[in-house]
């Protein structure tokens, strides 16, 4: 299948719904919610709120039910962008090709866009009720969001990844140690927010429990599919593409590219693709979209 062809429009209508959403919100404070808005319509593909949509049309829902929580999704990660994105964090100056929030907004607005992004999410996502979603569901969904997102999640891979910072440069570091924890880093700041989206759309859709198990699981392998192809774009990829600077060896990461060397990394996103495309089995060619995402996360160039 065309994938761009299925990505694009649900992205237009999630970037359209996100400016409605920010707009919607009462009372904020003017400069807040134009370095919400900035970030918020920096550009992007819109991948998490388009694997949430799937993993509801694959129970049967549909996404434009759900573009709320969609939109809430992208909200969370927006937010950890612009985090990211500190001088205390990564110190990076671009991100999709324009000047990073706290470039254009200072540290405390930026911080302060972030955490108006992250807490208003869930006033958006819980509008989800007045489009005739159960209550009980939208409230799962939430808890999702929230447990993937916070300090048993997201939160918890960037705490590792400040921690691992110059890792390898240190003598006598055992390559196992170093493996284990660029897989924790990678399973918690990337993948739980891949995961996500797949869980708390088949949430929204009342999936059974055992075919939301198996999403989820491909959800984790999809995230490091995901994070392996960053990696390795970080060294051998178009700067004016990626829109960012590379800061990965600047910071000395752990990444898979810093530990494996990029044909390592290379042989690893190969695997990774294999895991993740085994845990569609159960779904057949339901998961067609699923199977087309993988492969589009693999091969991108940005």
């Amino acid at each position: 299948m065309d994938i761009r062809s299925y990505i694009e429009p649900r992205a237009r209508m999630v970037d359209k719904a996100l400016v409605s959403a920010v707009k919607a919100l009462p009372r904020v404070h003017p400069p807040l919610r134009e370095a919400m808005l900035y970030s918020l319509s920096a550009g992007g593909k819109r991948i998490r709120p388009v694997l949430l949509g799937a993993a509801c049309e694959l129970f049967g829902g549909r996404f434009r039910d759900v573009l709320p929580a969609a939109c809430a999704l992208e909200m969370v990660h927006t937010y950890s962008l612009i985090h990211d994105d500190l001088p205390a964090m990564d110190d990076d100056d671009l991100r999709r090709g324009r000047p990073t929030c706290h470039k254009v907004f200072g540290e405390a607005g930026a911080i302060l866009a972030g955490d108006a992004l992250l807490t208003s999410a869930f006033t958006v996502l819980f509008s989800c009720e007045s489009r005739r979603i159960p209550a009980g569901r939208v409230l799962k969904a939430a808890s999702i969001l929230a447990a993937r997102a916070g300090a048993c999640g997201m939160v918890a891979g960037q705490s590792a990844d400040l921690e691992a910072e110059g890792f390898l440069s240190k003598r006598g570091v055992p390559r196992a140690r170093a493996s284990a924890l660029l897989n924790y880093i990678h399973l918690h700041k990337t993948a739980d927010l891949i995961a996500a989206p797949l869980e708390m759309g088949a949430a929204l859709a009342g999936a059974a429990a055992r075919e939301s198990r198996a999403l989820s699981e491909f959800g984790l392998k999809l995230g490091l599919v995901f994070q392996a192809a960053d990696d390795i774009l970080d060294v051998v990829g178009d700067k004016r593409k990626l829109g960012k600077s590379g800061s990965d060896a600047r910071n000395g990461k752990l990444t898979y590219a810093s530990l494996y060397g990029v044909e390592g990394a290379r042989r690893r996103l190969r695997s990774l693709v294999g895991q993740a495309k085994s845990k569609l089995r159960p779904f057949g060619r339901r998961a067609a979209v699923f199977h087309a995402l993988t492969d589009f996360f693999a091969e991108r160039d940005r």
